[in-house]
C-alpha cells in the first residue's frame, strides 16, 4: 500500500504491481481497490504490464470529503423534475484525481479500465485528459444520458433499501446487494469473505452517497464520446439489472470504431469464469493502441 498526495488536496491510496506499459484500474461506486481481485490483477501483470489499482476519493483509505450526498430517491426526483443536482464534487473531479495519481507516479499516459462508476470516470478521463489515456475499457457502465443503462424498475426499491447501511447491518446488507446485482456465478462464501475484509479495511457510507451525487451531478457524455480517437472496448453483462445492458450498447454506439463485448452470464459483477476473455479483450485493446501509435509515428 502507498499514498499519493495530489495537488488538489486529495490523498489517494494505491497499489502498483509489475512492470511494463501501465494499466490503471478504476473501481465503481463505494468499492475499494481490493474489489479488483488479486488474481485478476496478476493476470495482467503476467502479460507484461504495470497495473495500478486505487481507492477513489471518499472510499477505502483515500481522503474522505465533506458535504451531503444524495440517495436513490433524490436522483430519481431530480431526473423526473429535470433539476440540477447539487454535489460536493463530480466525475471530472474524480477523473482529475486519477490523472493526479498517474502524475505522482511519473506516468505520462496509461491504458484505463473502469467498472461501473469507474467506467464513467475512465470515460471522463479520456474526454478531459486525452493525452494521458492510451486506450479505454468501459465495463458495465453508461454514458450518463439518463435513458440508457438505468436500474431495472423491479429492483430499485431493494437497491434503495440496501444502500441505507450502518455498522450493525453493513455485512448483511452488502451480502444482499451482491446477490441481488450479481449474475448466475454468485458465490456466497467468497462474497462474504470479500465483504468482511472490505468492512474491516474501511466503512464510509457517507462517501458512497457523495459519489452517487457526483454521478448524478455530471453531464451526459454521449456527444463528446463521439470525439474519442483511441481504441475503446465496452464490456457488459446481459444479466446486469443494476446498470442494464442498454448502457453498454449506448456507450459503444457513441464511440466510433469501438468494440462491444457482452457476456450472457454476467450481471453487475466480474465472474471469474469470464476473466480470461475479459483480460484478453483488454490486452487486444492495448494492442490496437500500440498499432495506432506506430502508424502515427
Amino acid at each position: 500500500m502507498a499514498q499519493a498526495h495530489l495537488s488538489n488536496g486529495i490523498t489517494i491510496e494505491f497499489e502498483s504491481f509489475g512492470e511494463g506499459e501501465p494499466i490503471l484500474l478504476v473501481m465503481g461506486l463505494g468499492a475499494q481497490l481490493t474489489a479488483w481481485p488479486d488474481d485478476f490483477v496478476e493476470m495482467l501483470v503476467d502479460r507484461g504490464h504495470q497495473v495500478i489499482r486505487y481507492d477513489n476519493r471518499d472510499v477505502g483509505l483515500s481522503t474522505k470529503c465533506e458535504g451531503d450526498g444524495i440517495g436513490t430517491a433524490g436522483i430519481l426526483k431530480g431526473m423526473v423534475l429535470n433539476r440540477e443536482i447539487d454535489a460536493p464534487y463530480n466525475l471530472t473531479d474524480m477523473a482529475t484525481d486519477a490523472i493526479g495519481l498517474l502524475n505522482a507516479l511519473g506516468i505520462e499516459a496509461a491504458h484505463v479500465v473502469g467498472v461501473s462508476m469507474g467506467g464513467m470516470i475512465a470515460q471522463t478521463m479520456a474526454l478531459e485528459f486525452p493525452e494521458h489515456v492510451l486506450s479505454l475499457t468501459s465495463i458495465m457502465s453508461n454514458t450518463g444520458d439518463g435513458r440508457s443503462g438505468l436500474t431495472a424498475p423491479g429492483i430499485i426499491s431493494r437497491v434503495r433499501r440496501l444502500n441505507e447501511v450502518n455498522e450493525a447491518n453493513a455485512l448483511e446488507r452488502n451480502m444482499e446487494m451482491f446477490e441481488l446485482i450479481s449474475g448466475p456465478h454468485f458465490d456466497p462464501a467468497l462474497a462474504h469473505q470479500e465483504i468482511e475484509a472490505g468492512l474491516a479495511r474501511s466503512f464510509s457510507p457517507d462517501g458512497t452517497q457523495r459519489q452517487l451525487a457526483a454521478i448524478a451531478a455530471s453531464p451526459d457524455r454521449t456527444e463528446r464520446l463521439a470525439q474519442l480517437d483511441i481504441p475503446v472496448l465496452v464490456v457488459h453483462g446481459l444479466a446486469d439489472e443494476l446498470v442494464r445492458p442498454s448502457g453498454g450498447i449506448a456507450t459503444a454506439s457513441a464511440v466510433p470504431h469501438s468494440r462491444l463485448l457482452m457476456f450472457p452470464d454476467m450481471g453487475h459483477d466480474l465472474p471469474r469464469v469470464r476473466w480470461p476473455e475479459l483480460v484478453q479483450g483488454i490486452l487486444d485493446n492495448v494492442t490496437r493502441a500500440r498499432a495506432k501509435a506506430r502508424a502515427l509515428a
